[in-house]
């Protein structure tokens, strides 16, 4: 049986450098983030919900959810929002399901599941056999998203108000890597002794 590890952290944390890592010891990755935006991407299966829940004009003309008319759309009805996850979270549960399944036939000994929510939505930890957080000061999240994305520090911070309380993730957490200051190579020493205890 695979062991199902959940991953997660803040934005600017590092997770995707993490689960790049995991990936090359030979974990099964699923990322639940991704699956969420293929379902709303041009050609994406919950599209044909959304233009018959919200209109045809919530879709763009490549063929996309128009996010800035939804966001303006939650902002204005906070209901949307809830009535979008009603939506999206099922197709995103079947794929996941999908994804697990193909790696479980594939041989998988171990598969990582980011997901971003996975603290806030709560209805993710009995499904793990273990929660794996990366964390990092609030300000250095800021720094290294405000340098790759060009928001300010300012939208940076509130994006990170948004997310769960670093103290809930650590709570949370089974296991935690510190990626402070730390370089690529002390971050990877750091990724494989949590990946040995995985049995990867």
């Amino acid at each position: 049986m695979a062991l199902r590890i959940g991953l997660t952290g803040g934005i600017g944390s590092g997770k995707s450098t993490v689960l790049a890592m995991l990936r090359e010891r030979g974990a099964a990755a699923v990322d639940a983030d991704a699956i969420s935006r293929a379902t709303t991407a041009p050609g994406g299966a919950a599209l044909p919900l959304i233009a018959q829940r919200f209109g045809a004009d919530f879709i763009t003309p490549e063929g996309a959810l128009d996010r800035v008319r939804m966001r303006e759309q939650a902002y204005a009805r906070p209901e949307s929002r809830r009535e979008l996850e009603q939506i999206i979270h099922p197709l995103v549960g079947e794929e996941i399901a999908s994804q697990v399944e193909a790696a479980l036939a594939a041989g998988a000994r171990c598969i990582v599941f980011d997901i971003p929510l996975l603290v806030e939505t709560g209805r993710w930890r009995a499904q793990l056999d273990r929660v794996l957080v990366i964390d990092c000061e609030p300000e250095t999240q800021v720094a290294r998203v405000a340098a790759r994305s060009g928001l300010s520090p300012d939208e940076v911070r509130a994006i990170i108000a948004a997310q769960a309380p670093r103290g809930l993730r650590l709570a949370a957490a089974d296991i935690v890597v510190c990626n402070e200051g730390l370089s690529l190579e002390a971050l990877r020493n750091e990724v494989e002794q949590a990946a040995r205890s995985f049995g990867l």
